[in-house]
């Protein structure tokens, strides 16, 4: 059986973290924030952590073992 190809897209809009945690940019933060509130706007330059769930979906897209990773 062959093996799985990595999502490269998804690889470079993603960080994987030293403990296997997913780490995104949030939508809504490039333009159109004229509108928003200051703690709103400071709120979408943080990254956000994935929730294991989708971390889990995502461990096949990008084929590689994501959640419960040693950090060596």
């Amino acid at each position: 059986m062959p093996k799985g190809k990595t999502h490269k897209g998804l690889l470079k809009r993603v960080k994987i973290t030293g403990k296997g945690k997913v780490k995104h940019k949030r939508s809504g933060s490039s333009h159109l924030m004229s509108h928003m509130t200051g703690s709103k706007v400071r709120k979408l330059r943080n990254k956000l952590v994935c929730h294991k769930s989708i971390a889990k979906k995502m461990e096949t897209t990008l084929g590689q073992r994501l959640i419960g990773r040693s950090q060596g």
